[in-house]
């Protein structure tokens, strides 16, 4: 089977093991998804939720925060980590949102990375799932674990795994696709011990019967 054919067939399958599947950063604005998706970086989404609701209530509007002292920002967001980088680059995009777009998160590729402290990856992030645009294709550590695992690339670097993904992943799921993947990292494929015996997607993996031969071997070693 090629990758685009197991593509193929990955799409079909996935929708039905995680029909809900979605960012798992909250938001209720592009503004707030920015902010949080900086705020990621290095750090689980389940932290920055934690962190986000006092945040997003403090500074409701880009212009809040491009005037808000660092040091506030700072206390605020300390435990998401590199909280100092994190807030130049929070205050640094919300100006030059104020500057240079009244104030509203611009919802195109090449102007959401003219934001200073904004990558590619943050602004796939914003454009799928605070747009509804498939632009590009989130490749976080889940994704880039996942796609080498399933024989769909041989790269490490990111922006070269993405490249590979969005020749053969249908432009209609590049969103979508980095949900199921990092779902299923997150629930079965995991980094150590992936979950092969009950794994949903096992008969489309070419590496998954090598880790149960490998793992089986490992128990058969120990007895």
């Amino acid at each position: 089977m090629t990758a685009r054919e197991r593509v193929a067939q990955l799409v079909k399958v996935l929708p039905k093991v995680y029909p809900d599947a979605h960012t798992e950063l909250n938001f209720k604005t592009p503004l707030e998804l920015l902010i949080a998706t900086i705020l990621s970086a290095q750090c689980t989404d389940k932290r920055v939720n934690l962190v986000t609701p006092a945040l997003f209530k403090k500074y409701p509007t880009a212009a809040d925060y491009a005037k808000a002292p660092p040091a506030e920002i700072e206390k605020m967001i300390r435990s998401t980590g590199f909280f100092r980088n994190k807030t130049k680059s929070i205050r640094a995009a919300t100006s030059a949102i104020v500057e240079k777009h009244n104030g509203k998160v611009p919802d195109t590729m090449e102007e959401l990375r003219e934001l200073p402290g904004v990558g590619r990856k943050t602004a796939n992030v914003v454009l799928g799932n605070a747009f509804g645009k498939d632009e590009g294709i989130v490749v976080d550590t889940h994704v880039v674990r996942l796609s080498r695992r399933l024989r769909l690339t041989k790269h490490d670097d990111p922006e070269k795994i993405e490249r590979d993904l969005m020749k053969i992943i249908p432009r209609e799921h590049w969103t979508n696709w980095s949900h199921w993947l990092i779902w299923h990292g997150r629930r079965r494929c995991f980094a150590r011990k992936p979950d092969c015996a009950n794994c949903e997607i096992f008969r489309l993996c070419p590496s998954g019967k090598v880790f149960l031969r490998t793992g089986k071997a490992a128990r058969a070693a120990t007895n």
